[in-house]
C-alpha cells in the first residue's frame, strides 16, 4: 500500500501493538477525547521536592496519545503554579491557560496547562491542571516513573500498560 500524501508529507496509520489482557492500547481510545476519572496514586516532583500528591486525577484519553493526566489545583503545593500570559486552543477542550511551574530553585517554563473554562464533556478539567512530564523531576503513578511522550506539544504519560505506538514524535503529524 502506498501512503497517502498531505501537508506534512506521507503517512500512514501505523500498526497498533496488540495489548494483553493487562495493557491499554492508545488505538482504542476515543476521539473526540474521554475523561476518564483515577484513584490511583499520582506524585511530581519538581527541583527535589514534591508539589503535587493526589488520588484524585483525571486522564484524558484520546486515540494515539498516551493518556494525559489533570491534576486537582489543590493537590499542588502552595506558589509552584504561576500564571503566565498566552493562550492555545484545543478544538475539543477550549483555551488553554498556562503555568510556569517552580519549586526548589527550578523553574519549568510553560509546563502546566489548564481549561478555566472547558467545552461540555470536559468540565471536570476546569480545576485541575496537566503538566508535561518531561519538563518535571519526576512523575508516578502509583510509585511507577512515567516514560514521556515524544515531541514537545503533547503531554502524554506512558506507563507499563499503555502500549502505541504514540503520536508526537518525529513523522507522527500526519497519524
Amino acid at each position: 500500500m502506498t501512503p497517502a500524501k498531505g501537508f506534512f508529507g506521507s503517512f500512514q496509520r501505523p500498526q497498533p501493538i496488540k495489548p494483553t489482557a493487562s495493557e491499554e492500547s492508545v488505538w482504542d481510545y476515543p476521539r473526540p477525547p474521554a475523561v476518564d476519572p483515577r484513584s490511583e496514586r499520582v506524585i511530581v516532583r519538581l527541583g527535589g521536592q514534591v508539589i503535587a500528591d493526589t488520588t484524585d486525577a483525571v486522564r484524558v484519553l484520546e486515540t494515539s496519545h498516551p493518556p494525559v493526566y489533570y491534576l486537582p489545583m489543590d493537590s499542588f503545593t502552595d506558589g509552584v503554579l504561576v500564571a503566565v500570559e498566552g493562550t492555545s486552543f484545543c478544538e475539543f477542550k477550549g483555551p488553554a491557560h498556562y503555568f510556569d511551574v517552580i519549586a526548589g530553585g527550578v523553574t519549568a517554563p510553560r509546563a502546566g496547562w489548564t481549561y478555566p473554562d472547558p467545552t461540555s464533556g470536559f468540565e471536570a478539567l476546569g480545576t485541575r491542571v496537566a503538566l508535561y512530564p518531561g519538563l518535571m523531576d519526576s512523575c508516578e503513578v502509583n510509585g511507577e516513573q512515567v516514560t514521556t511522550q515524544d515531541g514537545d506539544f503533547y503531554g502524554g504519560w506512558i506507563t507499563k500498560q499503555i502500549v502505541g505506538p504514540f503520536k508526537g514524535g518525529p513523522g507522527t503529524t500526519g497519524w
